[in-house]
């Protein structure tokens, strides 16, 4: 298992640090990481806190690598909304079907979504927190990548940044380039991989069919990144890019260091905007 807390030189946790030395390391960087995202359904394969776990492990990677400010304990909070008809039928549904998120009919547990405007509150609520404890930089390292939850942080870094006396951003927790090219999806390779590179007793392929036998989405909840898109094929499966049973530990190193680097770069970019 991944040691979350490898560098024992630089202590990341917020909340194992006593008074004295919150204040100090806020006086040295008034900067806070604040990882997030939902309990939710990964296809049989993968634990329940994917998404939370992928953005704790890299808000903690990336304020150690940095050297500056600490990250807040993880929230499993997130919302999703029904999906809309062209959605579903990318998917394999019938159009008038009603599907939340990524609890498709053939799944075996719920996702824990909450409502739209109570994960709206609950966030805007808990950064109102941390501003006013003296933070100046608030980077959401995000784990979920569904249409309104981002939507939901976007408004609320715009907001808050003009509304404190704060800067407030996000981004989710994989590289734009790879998102931007399709390469994510949910529960696929790229998922599975991280998952095997943090946790590998946590991942077990064998509840999936035989990799002779096709992914479907509909079936297993596992959907590479253009499936949810126009660019999804007739077939309505993974292909073999994106297949999760074509996972391993190594590709979730490239992926997660990958990530590491390029929220870096965010937050660097964040903090050279003064306030």
């Amino acid at each position: 298992m991944l040691d979350l807390h490898a560098d024992r030189g630089y202590e990341t946790r917020y909340e194992w640090m006593r008074p004295g030395q919150l204040r100090e390391r806020r006086e040295q960087c008034p900067l806070i990481l604040f990882p997030l995202a939902p309990l939710e359904y990964h296809g049989p394969h993968l634990p329940l806190g994917t998404d939370p776990i992928n953005a704790t492990y890299v808000a903690h990677a990336c304020c150690g690598k940095l050297r500056r400010g600490v990250v807040r304990p993880t929230m499993y909070l997130g919302t999703e909304c029904e999906r809309d008809p062209a959605t579903l039928e990318h998917l394999g549904f019938d159009r008038g079907e009603h599907i939340v998120g990524m609890d498709f009919p053939s799944r075996q547990w719920n996702s824990h979504y909450l409502p739209e405007e109570v994960f709206a509150l609950v966030v805007g609520a808990e950064v109102r927190c941390l501003i006013a404890q003296g933070y100046k930089y608030v980077f959401i390292v995000n784990g979920h990548g569904a249409v309104n939850h981002n939507a939901v942080l976007r408004r609320l870094c715009v907001e808050l940044s003009h509304a404190t006396p704060a800067l407030v951003d996000f981004s989710v927790s994989f590289p734009d380039e790879a998102s931007a090219a399709g390469a994510i999806g949910h529960a696929d390779l790229a998922e599975t991989s991280l998952l095997m590179h943090y946790h590998d007793a946590s991942v077990d392929v064998g509840t999936l069919p035989a990799r002779e036998v096709a992914l479907k989405y509909a079936e297993y909840s596992v959907v590479d990144g253009p499936g949810f898109t126009p660019a999804s094929k007739p077939a309505r499966e993974v292909p073999r890019e994106s297949d999760p049973r074509y996972a391993s530990a190594q590709a979730g190193k490239e992926y997660f260091d990958w990530t590491v680097d390029d929220i870096c770069g965010k937050i660097t970019k964040l903090l050279s905007q003064r306030r």
